[in-house]
């Protein structure tokens, strides 16, 4: 079974567009592993145990529980039951044009993961990471 950093070897210094393959993914997904990266301007990618995407325009967090992505099933934005969902939940961050660092997109998590790189035409587009569903709050 693939881990986190035969994932994230996998995918470092992959081009935009062309993150990854459908092999890779399909292992990821079987060992519980989500590869998170940014793609345009606007949008965080997720791929493995988790593929979706979200809207991400200057930024946004993706809440995780160990059985993936939590998402609001209610349809008012600030819906009680999805914010007590979300206080449990482990983050993960999509952050555009970190300051400090040459990369549009910069993926964060308090969660243990391993990191990958991006690239388009020569240079880092996105600082992407891996993590496991399995270390996500219950």
């Amino acid at each position: 079974m693939i881990t986190m950093k035969e994932a994230a070897a996998a995918l470092d210094g992959n081009e935009y567009a062309k993150e990854g393959s459908k092999e890779l993914f399909a292992q990821m997904n079987a060992a519980g592993l989500v590869a998170v990266f940014g793609a345009s301007d606007d949008l965080m990618e997720f791929r493995g145990a988790e593929n979706n995407e979200i809207s991400a325009y200057e930024g946004a967090t993706a809440y995780f529980n160990k059985y993936g992505m939590l998402e609001n099933d209610c349809r008012n934005a600030d819906c009680p039951h999805f914010e007590k969902l979300k206080a449990k939940a482990s983050t993960v961050k999509a952050i555009w044009c970190p300051e400090g660092l040459e990369t549009s997109w910069l993926i964060a998590t308090s969660l243990p993961h391993e990191r990958f790189k991006i690239m388009e035409d020569g240079d880092v587009y996105c600082a992407g990471l891996v993590f496991s569903l399995a270390d996500c709050a219950a």
